[in-house]
């Protein structure tokens, strides 16, 4: 038994790495976070008007009143950019903790419920509170949205189909809240109001500082619940502090741009992919490729259409591919 549980330690520890070392994963981070760097650079300057790289810059440090260029970098660009980031870093770390403690390949908070979830609670704050604009319906959306704790695909499945046909009735008597749902279920980074960010950061904050914390936990739930207690840890305290996180990220990564899918599951599985199984690799660079693939969807968004497309469909189209290979894959258990 001794021996067994040594084994398991080391497993727990190493989580099945690839052997090439802790370098390589090192090296793959640095690069993910010079992605993420020209993903700003990138953020900032294309769009449907075209502004030099410079004159982006000179927005930022040296505005100039009256400049249509300036106005439109720290009007409209900055807001999305910082939206993107603090959206994909939750979205992709929601989507980690959601597949680690149910060790479901396929979780994660787009599938388990939440934007059903939250749009009934945008349809509540219009048809009960009058609150028709999408800064005050965020908060319906936050609470309502995650108010139930993560479980198992199959269980999210149930709460979607429960309150999916709630919202529909309640739009059938009330266009007000059709329209704000219309705008709000888009999932996009334009139009969104900045001020949200300085409301929401903090959910962010706590929710990524215990998806960190947790890291090394989830290594021990991957071996099974027995294994891991068998390990001093104490699984179900994993679990809720885990669910909380997710409840803190992807309730404020809705409420800031939308129901934005499968960021949360096509990030995680691309990680393990690069960095191997260790969460405490896998965690780290999820906070990282996250912004790099809704501000790519947002990017993309803007140069394909002249009157721009949303980064939610984008992200969909990125992400499909990625879930119908999680699919189709014979080691999707390898969590």
């Amino acid at each position: 038994m001794q021996t067994l549980l040594a084994e398991a330690r080391t497993a727990a520890s190493s989580a099945a790495v690839p052997r090439s070392g802790h370098g390589r994963r090192a090296g793959v981070l640095v690069g993910a976070l010079v992605l993420l760097l020209a993903g700003v650079v990138l953020s900032l300057a294309l769009g449907v008007r075209e502004v030099a790289f410079g004159e982006a810059w000179r927005a930022l440090v040296d505005p100039v009143a009256g400049n249509v260029d300036h106005a439109v970098i720290r009007g409209q660009r900055v807001p999305r950019t910082v939206i993107a980031l603090l959206a994909g870093a939750a979205l992709a770390l929601a989507g980690v903790l959601s597949q680690g403690i149910t060790r479901n390949p396929l979780a994660d908070p787009g599938l388990l419920g939440l934007n059903a979830g939250a749009s009934l609670g945008i349809v509540v704050a219009a048809t009960a509170f009058g609150v028709l604009s999408p800064i005050g319906a965020v908060w319906f959306a936050f609470a309502i949205g995650d108010g139930r704790p993560v479980q198992l695909a199959l269980a999210g499945a149930t709460v979607t189909a429960l309150l999916t046909p709630l919202s529909t009735l309640i739009l059938f008597r009330d266009v007000d809240a059709l329209n704000l749902l219309r705008y709000w279920s888009v999932g996009a980074l334009n139009g969104r109001d900045i001020d949200a960010v300085a409301v929401l950061w903090p959910f962010i904050a706590v929710g990524a500082a215990i998806a960190f914390f947790s890291a090394h936990r989830l290594n021990g739930l991957a071996l099974g619940d027995d294994v891991a207690a068998a390990l001093g840890q104490g699984v179900g305290t994993t679990r809720a502090l885990a669910g909380f996180a997710i409840i803190c990220l992807a309730g404020a990564a809705t409420a800031l741009a939308g129901p934005i899918a499968l960021v949360g599951l096509a990030v995680p599985h691309a990680a393990r992919r690069l960095v191997g199984t260790d969460y405490r690799w896998v965690v780290p660079l999820c906070a990282l490729l996250g912004p790099v693939m809704l501000m790519a969807a947002d990017i993309i968004g803007r140069l394909v259409k002249a009157d721009e497309l949303e980064a939610g469909v984008v992200a969909a189209l990125i992400g499909a591919p990625v879930l119908i290979a999680v699919a189709r894959g014979r080691r999707v258990a390898g969590l």
